[in-house]
């Protein structure tokens, strides 16, 4: 009869429980990987078979036993660490909704609302359009690979110890939160440029012609203009992305 040890069922277990956590947090809060239409038994099945595959990897883990003192804490360091790299993920994908409210702003398309049940909340339509081709580049610029990457990588900089308050005073979260505005910004820069002069010149025809109505003329000349710009300007949104993408990940990652 072949019998197995609780020491030897904590050793085969640990390895795996651990990461597993890990990936399961990310899963649960990362954009892409928490969407609804993805079953909770599909993101629990792949979580583990991260965990597993992960395992080459991670060779000098702690072996931390299920019912010893430290099991709490390195259960809440796991999720907590995991949380964190989904919500750093998720900023990337805000910086990116934020340009499109600045420049939905500027067009004068903030009107044209609606809910949004996947953030519960009111966004813009514009915003709602740069929020989708951000998702779209993330997954061709290979961000779900990176995320991964960076989940593997995370237990160098963060090892699986319990001393999870001590990791997030590593975590400097607050340095992506700096860059969400002025990414912002350097994505939404050149419309707001274009959109002023246009501006401008509408004001200063107002001037010259008082009797023409600019009211009428100027929101459909304002949405023609930024809609050409937008599509003129969509190609330099890859270098923003990636820059934030990769910010994110170097928060949590290590060179090997």
């Amino acid at each position: 009869m072949i019998t197995f040890s609780e020491a030897q069922l904590v050793a085969w277990l640990s390895p795996i429980l651990w990461p597993f956590l890990r990936v399961l947090a990310v899963f649960s809060v990362a954009p892409v990987f928490s969407m609804r239409v993805i079953p909770m038994r599909a993101k629990i099945g792949l979580a583990f078979f991260v965990a597993l595959c992960a395992q080459a990897m991670l060779v000098d883990q702690p072996v931390v036993s299920l019912n010893g003192p430290d099991a709490l804490g390195t259960a809440v360091q796991q999720v907590v660490v995991g949380l964190a790299i989904g919500f750093a993920v998720r900023l990337v994908f805000a910086s990116v909704e934020l340009a499109g409210e600045i420049i939905g702003l500027q067009m004068g398309l903030n009107f044209a609302s609606f809910f949004d049940p996947t953030s519960n909340a009111q966004v813009s339509a514009v915003a709602r359009f740069f929020g989708n081709l951000a998702m779209l580049l993330f997954v061709v610029i290979n961000g779900h690979l990176m995320v991964l990457l960076a989940v593997v990588q995370s237990f160098d900089k963060f090892p699986v110890d319990g001393r999870f308050m001590q990791g997030l005073a590593e975590m400097r979260l607050y340095e992506m939160g700096a860059s969400l505005f002025s990414s912002a910004l350097w994505i939404a820069l050149p419309m707001m440029a274009l959109l002023l002069f246009v501006n401008l010149t509408l004001g200063i025809i107002s001037r010259v012609a008082p009797q023409m109505n600019v009211y009428a003329v100027g929101f459909p000349v304002t949405l023609t203009v930024g809609l050409l710009g937008i599509a003129a300007t969509l190609p330099m949104l890859e270098q923003p992305v990636l820059t934030l993408m990769q910010q994110a990940i170097d928060l949590f990652a290590t060179q090997r």
